[in-house]
């Protein structure tokens, strides 16, 4: 068990040390972007050229999500970077929550039935809070949304986001329910666990 939590370990270190550059790398691409897209460079250099043809196609998903919501097209490429903070946290929460589920895993079975529950609330907490994650992600990429690696998203949360919408006002374009829902799951989740704890050895 403790090997696999090492493994776990290091490929975790290894994932954001990936992540960060890419980020940075993404951010660079972004300014450039960006730039071109306000004229602050020439819209006829080669760097501009090569953005248009490389990058603006990746981005029109994104871009088309900005635009319907009443935003400028040339803050793509800032909410580009938005879109791949999220998506990278989402892939630490996922590795850190491997490594949670197997420390887990093993208090779970030296403690019996409470142990059990204990390990029950951690991961069922755990997956809603990721398929929210996942759900909001998706809600910026229409064709991704319709993928059936993301559809469980909707049916896995749908049941706590349906109500909240209907007593919880929207901010401009955006809707805050996935984000209370998120915050709430967690708060219910360490209560429960809280409970269990003395119980769990």
């Amino acid at each position: 068990m403790n090997d696999v939590l090492l493994t776990v370990a290091a490929f975790s270190g290894v994932l954001r040390t990936i992540l960060l550059a890419g980020g940075l790398a993404l951010t660079g691409v972004a300014a450039l972007d960006w730039a071109s897209r306000t004229r602050r460079i020439s819209p006829f250099s080669p760097v501009s050229r090569f953005l248009r043809n490389s990058v603006d196609s990746r981005l029109a998903g994104i871009d088309r999500q900005v635009t319907r919501m009443g935003g400028s097209h040339t803050s793509t490429p800032w909410w580009a970077v938005v879109v791949y903070i999220v998506i990278a946290l989402a892939l630490i929460a996922l590795v850190d929550m491997l490594g949670g589920f197997i420390s887990e895993l093993g208090i779970a079975l030296s403690s019996g039935p409470t142990g059990i529950l204990y390990i029950a609330v951690s991961w069922i907490t755990a997956i809603l809070r990721l398929a929210l994650l996942i759900r909001v992600v998706s809600s910026w990429l229409p064709r991704l949304a319709y993928s059936r690696w993301v559809r469980w998203t909707f049916r896995a949360t749908d049941w706590m986001l349906v109500p909240l919408r209907r007593v919880l006002p929207s901010i401009g374009p955006f809707d805050i329910s996935p984000i209370v829902a998120y915050f709430a799951l967690g708060l219910l989740g360490g209560l429960l666990q809280a409970v269990l704890a003395p119980g769990v050895r």
